[in-house]
């Protein structure tokens, strides 16, 4: 008899699919949904293109690890802006976006029945992609501002623990996690003889002066550091799909492995693309990010008619909003009515591990990928379909 296997019954279905057919069934719907930002790439970036693959050579398979120009620009990136000196104790590798990175890294490191701790909320494509391992994914508290709890990572820690996960700024919460909490971290992995993944991939998305931090910059940190990183969401290449992570040298087999089953190599024209525009660099990133932080003071400020009802600490990074609402039994049928009768859409928390939504409804808003006035409509329609919902 035919079957699926039995490790995928535990994953559970993605979210985004769920909502966008939701959008897609009411038109005129604005999606505060979608984690991705409102801009492409570079125009100059694209238009070399065609003649950057006039090069017949490239039509061939490249190799496991990167185009060899694109690896020496992330370096340079992640020597200047990041204090990650890469030498012997540590290799780079391109994938196909990040979150590739990081299933790679746990088929890499993980055994079924290995555990991943996963501060909560969590990045929902990362407990699936521990779950498709036949690894457990093992979800600690943060406390009420979303930040970490290091004493409850570490009763957390058992000798089936193969890594601590961190996300900063943080997918769905936007939380930046103080510096003194990542250092904690990784001396805790350190110690424990565990790995710290370190998800980066909204390293320039910070606000109010707080600023990025890169745990695998830490002396000694090399050995048990798994650093994540993406063009995705700085360079608006989210289709083009290009990630890379940094990992211990030690690993380098088991990761070519890997990668050369799954994938080979990252699509050719997608690292030229992310060449180029790594030569523009992060000065061509920063009007983008001044610009979203000028819409997020606008969504908190209308989010504040909803005090009282609501709670949503103010965090310093990425472009989300997780907001905490009171309890309901069946979450989506929140999701159904904001989009049938007020034609806005937003991410239940449950998607993030937030399950329990008798006790509190979550949803995760993103305003990154609309233009100004079409999130500053979603989000006056989203106050007033809670208003509507519970009866204010």
């Amino acid at each position: 008899m035919k079957r699926s296997a039995i490790r995928m019954a535990g994953v559970d279905t993605p979210i985004i699919p769920t909502i966008a057919a939701l959008v897609r069934d009411n038109p005129g719907t604005i999606s505060l949904g979608q984690g991705v930002v409102n801009y492409g790439p570079p125009a100059q970036a694209i238009s070399a293109l065609p003649g950057l693959m006039a090069d017949g050579q490239l039509n061939k398979y490249q190799s496991v690890m990167g185009y060899a120009p694109l690896l020496d620009a992330i370096r340079h990136k992640l020597l200047e802006e990041n204090g990650l000196s890469l030498g012997s104790e540590s290799l780079l590798m391109v994938t196909a976006g990040s979150n590739m990175a990081f299933l790679n890294c746990v088929m890499a490191v993980g055994d079924p029945g290995d555990e991943f701790i996963l501060p909560m909320p969590f990045y929902f494509n990362q407990e699936m992609a521990i779950r498709m391992c036949g690894c457990v994914p093992v979800p600690v508290p943060t406390h009420a501002d979303w930040s970490l709890d290091v004493e409850a990572l570490a009763a957390a820690i058992t000798p089936r623990t193969r890594a601590i996960v961190t996300v900063s700024p943080n997918n769905p919460t936007g939380a930046v996690y103080a510096e003194a909490d990542l250092r904690a971290v990784n001396a805790l992995c350190a110690k424990a003889g565990i790995y710290h993944f370190s998800d980066e991939a909204y390293e320039y998305f910070t606000y109010e002066g707080v600023r990025h931090f890169s745990p695998g910059s830490l002396p000694g940190a090399a050995a048990h550091t798994l650093s994540f990183y993406s063009m995705s969401k700085n360079y608006g290449m989210a289709s083009w799909r290009v990630g890379y992570v940094v990992f211990p040298a030690d690993l380098a087999e088991v990761m070519n492995k890997v990668q050369d089953t799954n994938l080979i190599c990252a699509p050719v024209p997608s690292q030229l693309l992310a060449l180029e525009a790594l030569k523009l660099g992060r000065a061509w990133v920063q009007p983008k990010v001044q610009a979203l932080a000028a819409v997020r003071d606008m969504v908190y400020q209308a989010l504040e008619g909803l005090e009282g009802l609501a709670t949503f600490p103010r965090t310093q990074g990425a472009f989300y909003v997780l907001m905490k609402l009171p309890g309901l039994d069946d979450a989506l049928a929140f999701n159904r009515f904001m989009a049938e009768k007020h034609l806005v859409a937003s991410i239940p928390g449950f998607a993030f591990g937030l399950s329990d939504t008798a006790t509190a409804n979550y949803q995760r808003l993103s305003y990154g990928a609309l233009d100004a006035a079409t999130v500053a409509q979603g989000v006056q329609r989203y106050v007033t379909a809670v208003k509507d919902w519970y009866g204010r």
